[in-house]
C-alpha cells in the first residue's frame, strides 16, 4: 500500500480505459481516482455524486513558451490558491537525461511534448498534466516548488520519486465548500437580491418538497441525477455561489462535494437541511 502515497489522479473525457496508479507527487491524504487516456475536452462522464469524482478541468490553456528557473518568486497575495500543473519525471540517477531536457527547454521545446517522450510518470500519457492542485495534496518538496514558481516557468525539484521538471500553467482562487447554518440562510433569504442572484437547489424528492419547501429553491431530485447531472454547468453558473439543501443535510453534502468536483467555485451545504431550518428558525415550515 505504500505506493498509494504518491498518486496523480484525474478523470477527463468520456472514455474509461483501465485506470492506473501514478507514482507521482500527491500525499496519502489525497483521494485516489483514475486518469483516462483521452485528450482534455469539455465533455465529461458524469457519475452519481455518491461516487468520488476528480477535479473538473474546464479548459487547458494554450501551450506556453517555457523558460527554466529555480523556483524563486511567484505571486503571493495571501489568498488560498489552486494551481494547474504539468510535470516531467526522470529517475534520480539519470543526470544526463535531466541536463539534456533542461537544455531542450532552454531552447524553447515544450514541456508537455518532452513529458510524452521521456517522463517515467504515467501522466506522460496526458503530456504530464496533473490538473488543478492545492496545498496539502502534494509531497512537501513538490508543493514548495510549485507554489513558489512563476507562471509558465519550468522549475526543477527533487522528491523521493526522482527529479521533476514542473510548470504552473494557471492559477485561481481555491474552491470552497462549507456549511451554512439555518439562521444564516434565513437572513440571506430575506434579501430579495439574494433570491435573484443566488443559485439554490433542493435535492429532495418531489413528494418531500410537497410536504415542506423554502422559496427560491430549484428542485433537482437526487434520484433523478441522470437527467440533470450531465447538464449541470448549463443549468447553473459555476462562478456564482450555490446553496444545496435536503432533509437533514446528508444528501445535499454529497451533491455539494460533487458540484465542487465539477468546477463550481463556492458551494454551501445547508447544515441540518430543511428540518433544522424548521426547528431552529421558522416553525411555520412543516417537519416530517
Amino acid at each position: 500500500m505504500s505506493i498509494l502515497r504518491g498518486i496523480c489522479v484525474l478523470r477527463v473525457g468520456v472514455a474509461t480505459p483501465k485506470p492506473y496508479l501514478l507514482p507521482s507527487i500527491f500525499s496519502s491524504s489525497f483521494n485516489i481516482r483514475t486518469l483516462s487516456h483521452t485528450t482534455f475536452s469539455r465533455t465529461f462522464r458524469f457519475l452519481p455524486p455518491s461516487i468520488p469524482l476528480s477535479s473538473f478541468v474546464p479548459l487547458i490553456p494554450p501551450k506556453a513558451a517555457a523558460s527554466y528557473g529555480t523556483g524563486s518568486g511567484g505571486a503571493e497575495d495571501g489568498r488560498p490558491r489552486e494551481l494547474l500543473v504539468q510535470h516531467l519525471l526522470v529517475k534520480e540517477d539519470d543526470q544526463k537525461l535531466l541536463l539534456d531536457l533542461l537544455q531542450k527547454i532552454s531552447s524553447g521545446e515544450d514541456l508537455s511534448d518532452l513529458a510524452v517522450e521521456h517522463s517515467v510518470c504515467p501522466s506522460k500519457e496526458e503530456g504530464g498534466m496533473l490538473g488543478w492542485v492545492k496545498k496539502g495534496q502534494m509531497v512537501p518538496e513538490f508543493e514548495e516548488a510549485a507554489f513558489s514558481a512563476p507562471l509558465n516557468k519550468v522549475v526543477k525539484c527533487k522528491t523521493k520519486f526522482g527529479w521533476h521538471l514542473l510548470q504552473v500553467l494557471s492559477e485561481r482562487e481555491e474552491s470552497i465548500l462549507q456549511d451554512i447554518q439555518p439562521h444564516e440562510l434565513h437572513g440571506k433569504i430575506q434579501d430579495p437580491n439574494f433570491l435573484e442572484e443566488a443559485q439554490l437547489i433542493d435535492v429532495r424528492e418531489p413528494e418531500e418538497v410537497a410536504k415542506a419547501s423554502l422559496p427560491g429553491f430549484t428542485v433537482l431530485p437526487l434520484r433523478q441525477f441522470g437527467s440533470w447531472g450531465p447538464e449541470i454547468t448549463k443549468k447553473l453558473d459555476p462562478e456564482k455561489d450555490i446553496y444545496v439543501m435536503c432533509h437533514h443535510g446528508m444528501r445535499s453534502l454529497q451533491v455539494a462535494k460533487w458540484l465542487l468536483s465539477q468546477g463550481f467555485r463556492k458551494v454551501y451545504n445547508v447544515s441540518g437541511g430543511i428540518h433544522a431550518y424548521a426547528v431552529q428558525v421558522d416553525p411555520s415550515v412543516p417537519t416530517y
